[in-house]
């Protein structure tokens, strides 16, 4: 049985910008388009919500409805530099990843053996990765497969953790509104229920050859979804650019020779990462991350070097003298050459060497 998780982060782009300005925290704010012409608002805060405001809707819309709205400029960049970072953070717990978009993704960790094999554990454990590295919070949802993690991670958002178990799935996609089934747009939604159907319950006591002949193929899937199911795999197309490692530790480190004590068994583990992805024959270099007291980072790495205790040693050293302050985070982390292919076979080389 998969157990999967899907991460959604909680008003993406806002949180970002909020994240860098708190004075926005507890304010009406968006992230958009301007309110002349034809500006959209891309994302809003909870508090914005509060007055109507969503996103996708005018600018101008969203000032009439809340005139005080705060309204920033789209930074697409630096929410891709986020998302980067978050999807490093996943690869920590599992390489079987599917990326929806840059703030939420499918995780598989049917094979996972960290956290006792907890996919709830695990889900929690990135979602405090999440917040204490990277200063936003995410929903997740855990079950046994994609569609039913999907709507389980927005049952408690913002900040929230939904788990159905093997045994409540049947009870939990029941009671599901047919709008909560993916495809299921307002349109369709209105169809079903002028046929009967406004819950999933509803649904599995549809004719099969009725609803087939109004929704055509999509019927199939409307009569799988309204019983829970969905044999869909997580797909992983992302092609892997980093292998890391990384703790924050509980008490700081003194800015020297307690960091260097922690890096052979940084590496270790890191090593262990490396062999289980198979992926050492497309290492281009290594890099150091560090995390100081302040919460300010800073990352070190060089062409030439390769996954040794000599090279990260180096690097360290080179990162340390950036600050004069405690170490709260130390991470280490390999780049990948993405023009390899991840798996190679060696062909026999039985051919004659020919000189001239």
């Amino acid at each position: 049985m998969q157990k999967i998780i899907h991460i959604d982060a909680d008003c993406f782009f806002a949180a970002i910008e909020m994240r860098d300005d708190p004075s926005l925290i507890h304010k009406p704010f968006a992230v958009g388009g301007s309110a002349e012409g034809r500006g959209v608002l891309t994302t809003c805060n909870y508090p914005a919500r509060e007055y109507g405001v969503r996103s996708a809707m005018p600018t101008a819309q969203a000032y009439r409805l809340c005139p005080e709205l705060i309204v920033a400029p789209v930074n697409i960049s630096k929410y891709r530099s986020v998302s980067a970072l978050m999807l490093d953070i996943f690869e920590r717990f599992t390489d079987v990843i599917e990326p929806l978009s840059l703030d939420e993704a499918f995780l598989d960790v049917t094979h996972v053996s960290s956290h006792d094999g907890s996919a709830s554990r695990i889900a929690e454990a990135i979602r405090t990765a999440v917040r204490d590295e990277l200063g936003i919070t995410v929903s997740a949802g855990v079950s046994i497969n994609k569609f039913i993690a999907k709507v389980a991670s927005d049952w408690h958002k913002p900040n929230g953790l939904k788990v159905v178990t093997p045994d409540e799935v049947d009870g939990f996609s029941a009671a599901l509104k047919v709008r909560a089934i993916p495809g299921v747009g307002p349109v369709t939604a209105d169809k079903l229920t002028r046929m009967g159907f406004n819950t999933c319950r509803d649904l599995r006591e549809a004719d099969p050859i009725r609803l087939k002949r109004r929704f055509g193929s999509f019927a199939q899937t409307l009569l799988e979804r309204a019983h829970g199911r969905d044999n869909r795999s997580v797909n992983t197309q992302r092609i892997r650019k980093s292998i890391s490692v990384e703790h924050t530790y509980s008490s700081d480190l003194g800015n020297g020779k307690p960091c260097l004590d922690k890096l052979p068994g940084l590496l270790e583990e890191l090593t262990a990462r490396i062999e289980k992805t198979d992926l050492s024959r497309r290492i281009r270099k290594a890099y150091i991350k560090i995390k100081f007291n302040d919460f300010s980072t800073t990352t070190v790495e060089r062409v030439g070097t390769a996954a040794t205790l000599n090279d990260y040693q180096e690097l360290l050293v080179d990162g340390l003298a950036r600050r004069d302050l405690p170490i709260r985070l130390l991470g280490l982390g390999v780049r990948l050459d993405p023009d390899l292919p991840e798996k190679f076979e060696q062909l026999p080389l039985d051919i004659e060497e020919q000189h001239p």
